[in-house]
């Protein structure tokens, strides 16, 4: 049980980092434009990126795909930005009872480049014959999902707060944190694009 916690712990940490605050902003920008009311359609949401990141995690341990870290390093902001922008591009609509189709495809995308990144972290730390054995991937890919839907959770709550009690409109905060979101990844796209 003591083992289960350590990579349980790892992953925790790793999301929680703020050097790895990318893995906090992918759920903040899919999840936006969804109210408390609507946390169903987040569990789903949350749960089709974590789909997305367990297959990557296990395509790459069992040597399927070939990971490019540089690579999948660019991919994540970008797909953080390309979140960003579907909101402002669907303000409004998000939770008119479209279901979640194309933003749900997007976040298994999306799920599946993070994967990438998570697996690169996981065998940085994880050395030795435990990065061949599947039981602590496991372990530490039950901590990725239970944080990143923590993190959803604080969030729902976080925004239910503004709109609520500081009677911030639904489309207000939407526009902040999708700019907000864009105003963090988009130096980071520019500089790994253009100055390395």
């Amino acid at each position: 049980m003591s083992e289960f916690w350590t990579y349980f712990q790892i992953a925790w940490n790793h999301v929680l980092d703020i050097k790895s605050y990318y893995h906090i902003l992918i759920v903040i920008a899919l999840i936006t434009p969804y109210s408390f009311r609507e946390w169903k359609t987040v569990s789903v949401l949350i749960t089709i990126l974590g789909v997305g990141e367990i297959v990557a995690l296990f395509l790459a341990f069992f040597g399927v795909v070939n990971n490019n870290f540089d690579f999948t390093a660019l991919l994540i902001p970008i797909t953080i930005l390309i979140a960003a922008l579907f909101n402002f591009f669907t303000i409004g609509k998000a939770s008119k009872g479209n279901g979640i189709n194309w933003i749900g495809f997007l976040a298994l995308v999306f799920g599946i480049i993070h994967g990438l990144a998570f697996y690169n972290y996981y065998i940085s730390v994880v050395t030795g014959t435990l990065s061949h054995k599947l039981m602590p991937l496991l372990e530490y890919t039950i901590g990725i999902q239970v944080v990143q839907l923590v993190i959803a959770l604080f969030f729902l709550i976080l925004s239910y707060i503004i709109q609520n009690f500081f009677r911030f409109s639904k489309r207000d905060f939407i526009l902040v944190c999708s700019s907000f979101t864009i105003g963090v990844v988009l130096p980071i796209i520019i500089t790994q694009v253009f100055l390395k």
